[in-house]
């Protein structure tokens, strides 16, 4: 840690062993996370006017690359954190999750949804099932009945836009997408058809 870690309690004075648990909550993260570049750590209790005992409120503020990272725990419906060590315990979970999502966003292993293309419907055989669809680009995308979302395959016509996402390999006429929805009122039947 670049910066050495800050430890407060707030209207009150240090519980025995408090200190030596909250540095030994921050080792664990450095180990768990050793680009942690500093961590201020502040205890709270509470004063409550209808309550017997003493409620805690924690707060972590973490330093990591690209950022602060801020857990504040305040004191659970439960009554949990009238003990002070289950607030620490429970700020520094809450720190520690927060690290791992950090460090998976740092990695890119943060699953990215994938952008449906737009196109426009080129051909369609509707006793067979199946029809293309020219991409953005140009190239001829296969795609079956089964893949249509939001509409009737016999409600399709040449020239209606959709989109569509790539289907992951080939099908048996190329490239091949996977639902296909239509876009707009394009897909819906000409007000003539019977």
């Amino acid at each position: 840690m670049q910066i050495a870690p800050q430890i407060t309690f707030r209207n009150m004075s240090p519980p025995m062993g408090a200190e030596d648990r909250i540095r030994e909550k921050i080792a664990e993260l450095e180990r768990f996370f050793p680009r942690i570049m500093g961590c201020r750590v502040m205890v709270e209790r509470l004063h409550h006017r209808h309550r017997k005992g003493d409620v805690f409120h924690v707060r972590l503020d973490v330093t990591v690359p690209g950022g602060e990272l801020v857990v504040s725990r305040d004191p659970a419906e439960h009554h949990a954190h009238e003990d002070v060590q289950v607030a620490i315990h429970d700020a520094f979970d809450e720190a520690r999750r927060r690290l791992e999502d950090h460090a998976r966003r740092a990695r890119a292993d943060v699953k990215v949804h994938a952008v449906p293309t737009h196109g426009r419907i080129v051909r369609l055989f509707p006793y067979e099932g199946y029809g293309f669809i020219e991409g953005p680009d140009g190239r001829e995308v296969y795609f079956r009945r089964e893949a249509l979302s939001g509409a009737d395959f016999d409600d399709l016509a040449i020239g209606g836009e959709v989109r569509f996402f790539f289907h992951e390999g080939e099908g048996e006429k190329g490239e091949q997408a996977s639902t296909v929805t239509p876009v707009g009122k394009h897909h819906l039947p000409p007000t003539d058809r019977i």
